[in-house]
């Protein structure tokens, strides 16, 4: 018998080394390391989710016949030695792993790794596609994307003829609008004793049924978001509101990371949606854009530049604030909402954790590790491949523009434009200075001024540093910014 090692994010049996797997000829190995759920610390929810996970996989692996072996272990290393020596497996095979640092504990362990398909570009492809580009622009990766798979293609071309929609996408949250309720599950008791088992140093609140812990139940996610959510999906995307954390975004993140869907079953439902008239294009293309786009050039990228994670060309070296503690405490409404968003669900969607959690961090400072850290500990879908492109290139430019072509940095009056935060916060995301000036506004222009030189050689921010100039209040402001960073930093902001 063969032993196929199976990992919490590869949950299904379509990936890798499961595709050709019988029960007559293969015992699946899952381990449960206390070191790695002990290492973070994580999130309860990120942690709940990927053992119960886990469980439930086995268990379905066990119904369909399979010999599954199970086991919690001090490390992983420590569960395979042990399964080698109790199963005597001929040999052990697993599908490539979605980390470095898994990838060298299993080739160290001399276990075979074969190729994965749990990615619709393979690393490998990526990096060819990418020897030929002259700059790696998720745009190019997209289309390139498009054509070979050929979703919301006629022929050669898109569908509409035009590639992308993101500018029908960019509206605010509706002063009237509703939002359909996202499936939930019911907890029973394997999440019980999933969650009795957890690390003492786990943070954030218990799961209460946001995340699906099955093939099952998030193939039911995946039915509700395209019938009854993905129409009202593209125009609001980029939309924050105190009236609805979820809005019209999938949360099916977590479940393409783990496995227990994969990107073709979720775009082709999608595509399928779209031809037969039930869902508009903007919608669609929008979405589909953001898995077969973003999240596999995001991917890439994270195999591509293993020195990614240590960039820092702004040098910001600060620790993070007691803004991210739990709970929160800050009267900036704004960021109260998405700190508060992360330690009651784990979660919260690409525009708070973009243009309020990164845009805050890199306008105060902090040295982008501990945003990486913090994020990739404390989201359900946080994993490392997921987090390191996403905040040193995209949230934080502390690349200098490797992945994105200029910072993702703004003011308060982009979250007053694009949420309902601004009415009821104490703070003026109009003022720059004083005691009741947005923290945003004036962190904002302080950041240019810091970044003059470096950002002067960026062509995109011409226009934004030649407002330095016409400052009638530069030095309050750059005042006020070290009394802001201050404040932050004591968290009495």
């Amino acid at each position: 018998m063969r032993t196929v090692w199976v990992t919490g994010d590869q949950l299904n049996r379509r990936i890798g080394a499961l595709a050709d797997a019988s029960p007559g000829d293969t015992t699946v190995l899952l381990v449960e390391s206390e070191h790695a759920l002990a290492a973070g610390p994580y999130h309860r929810q990120r942690l709940h989710l990927v053992v119960a996970a886990m469980r439930r996989f086995a268990e379905e692996l066990r119904d369909a016949g399979f010999e599954v072996d199970l086991r919690r272990a001090a490390t992983f290393r420590d569960g395979l030695d042990a399964h080698r020596r109790e199963r005597r497996p001929e040999t052990v095979i697993a599908t490539e792993p979605t980390s470095r640092r898994m990838e060298r504990r299993m080739r160290d362990a001399g276990v075979e790794l074969v190729r994965s398909n749990q990615f619709l570009c393979h690393r490998d492809d990526f990096a060819d596609w990418a020897a030929d580009q002259r700059s790696l622009r998720m745009e190019d990766f997209y289309r390139w994307q498009r054509r070979r798979l050929g979703y919301l293609m006629d022929g050669d071309q898109p569908v509409t003829g035009r590639w992308n929609h993101d500018a029908d996408n960019r509206e605010p949250p509706p002063s009237d609008g509703s939002w359909p309720e996202p499936e939930t599950s019911r907890l029973d008791e394997l999440d019980d004793d999933v969650l009795a088992g957890l690390p003492v140093n786990a943070w954030g609140a218990d799961p209460v049924g946001w995340w699906a812990t099955s093939r099952r139940a998030a193939l039911s996610r995946l039915g509700h978001f395209v019938d009854e959510v993905l129409p009202a999906f593209g125009p609001h995307e980029d939309a924050m509101t105190t009236r609805s954390w979820h809005l019209a975004h999938s949360m099916l993140s977590p479940y393409l990371n783990l496995g227990l869907l994969l990107p073709d079953e979720v775009c082709d439902r999608v595509e399928v949606a779209y031809r037969d008239g039930d869902v508009p294009i903007n919608s669609a293309e929008g979405f589909i854009r953001q898995v077969i786009g973003w999240r596999e050039y995001v991917w890439g990228l994270y195999w591509l530049w293993e020195d990614h994670a240590e960039e820092n060309v702004l040098g910001h070296d600060r620790p993070l604030p007691p803004v991210f503690s739990d709970p929160p405490a800050t009267d900036m409404r704004c960021v109260d909402d998405a700190v508060g968003g992360v330690h009651e669900r784990g979660w919260v969607h690409h525009i708070q954790r973009l243009m309020i959690l990164a845009n805050l961090t890199n306008l105060a400072g902090i040295a982008p590790g501990e945003l990486v850290r913090w994020m990739r500990t404390g989201f359900v879908d946080g994993a490392e491949w997921v987090m390191i492109p996403n905040v040193v290139g995209m949230g934080l430019w502390a690349d200098g523009g490797r992945m994105s072509t200029k910072p993702y940095v703004s003011g308060g009056n982009y979250v007053n434009r694009m949420s309902d935060y601004c009415g009821d916060c104490r703070y003026d995301p109009k003022a720059r200075t004083g005691d009741d000036a947005c923290p945003f506004t004036t962190l904002y222009w302080d950041f240019l001024a810091r970044h003059r030189e470096v950002l002067a050689a960026n062509a995109r921010m011409g226009p934004v540093l030649g407002n330095l100039d016409r400052l009638s209040d530069f030095d309050d402001v750059r005042s006020r910014a070290a009394e802001v960073v201050d404040l932050l930093a004591a968290g009495r902001l």
